[in-house]
């Protein structure tokens, strides 16, 4: 039931691509063994005269031929900051439709969209090298509007690639993060992990710091799998470039295939216990697969957290 990237691509807004997205996802809870997740809303009551217009519910009209108002609660269950990596390591794709970047603001704006619908206040924070943007998390539709112009705004960037080489420091950006945020909040952090190895340890440093800060930590790995943890290239040399440093190496895939797997796998085991130690938790996101997993394992946590 969920669109694909082809579909999404030729509906005009990011909001109606994500309304789309999660309005199949919906769909396809409803006839799985999920469908006993709470994604609606709070209630629903008639209408009385003098109730604003713009709450009643025409589906549930058009259903019933009676008018029904959405009842939402005044104060929001939770504050949500989505924090999203812009790094030039994030335009990547080979085999995807859609690279890192394009993937994770469709997820983004999806998770806005179903924050919103559960009348979760929500906040964006793009960073690369620096944040970009701080939004901080309300719950109203104008502030929803607010931040997918910003998201809108990095996919323009994306689309026309600037050339501008943004290196990561999610550990920098994530300190600075846990220092601003004043309330309790859960943090969804979207990135590549395409940090400096060396550099690893500081990252999980700074997601203990937004741990010990007492916020809720969802962290999304954002890849591509079938390029960049199987290294499933054709037979042939290839010449790979580090998309921020610039850096290149010429590599013929089938005589590293196996070495780098195992690497790979060790580091992201190593990665997964670190945050597991931390109640952090972890989910790998492949943009060659559609969206239902992911949201999954966002409405997951949520109703972990009430």
């Amino acid at each position: 039931m969920i669109l694909e990237p082809s579909i999404l691509s030729k509906l005009s807004s990011l909001e109606l691509r994500a309304k789309k997205i999660v309005e199949g996802f919906i769909s396809g809870l409803h006839k799985s063994p999920f469908h006993g997740f709470s994604v609606e809303f709070a209630e629903h009551r008639p209408y009385n005269p003098g109730d604003d217009f713009k709450h009643i519910d025409w589906k549930v009209y058009a259903k019933k031929e009676r008018f029904y108002v959405k009842q939402y609660e005044e104060e929001t269950n939770l504050r949500s900051y989505i924090m999203l990596d812009t790094s030039t390591s994030m335009n990547f794709k080979y085999f995807a439709e859609w690279s890192k970047l394009r993937y994770g603001i469709h997820y983004a704006a999806s998770l806005m969209y179903l924050m919103h619908r559960q009348r979760d206040a929500c906040g964006l924070i793009p960073f690369n090298s620096k944040i970009d943007a701080f939004i901080p998390a309300k719950s109203t539709y104008a502030h929803l509007r607010q931040i997918y112009t910003e998201l809108e705004r990095e996919l323009i960037r994306e689309e026309k690639g600037d050339g501008e080489r943004r290196v990561t420091a999610s550990a920098q950006a994530i300190h600075e993060v846990a220092e601003r945020l004043n309330h309790r909040s859960l943090v969804v952090i979207i990135t590549d992990l395409f940090e400096n190895v060396s550099e690893h340890s500081e990252l999980i440093s700074a997601l203990k710091h937004l741990r010990h800060r007492k916020h809720e930590v969802l962290l999304f790995n954002v890849l591509e799998k079938k390029s960049e943890r199987d290294l499933d290239f054709p037979d042939r040399r290839f010449v790979f470039e580090d998309m921020e440093l610039g850096d290149e190496i010429e590599v013929l895939p089938a005589q590293v295939r196996k070495d780098y797997q195992q690497k790979v796998e060790e580091y992201t085991k190593k990665f997964r216990m670190a945050c597991s130690e931390f109640e952090i938790d972890f989910e790998e996101m492949d943009t060659q697969a559609q969206f239902d997993q992911s949201l999954l394992a966002y409405l997951t946590k949520r109703r972990r957290l009430g």
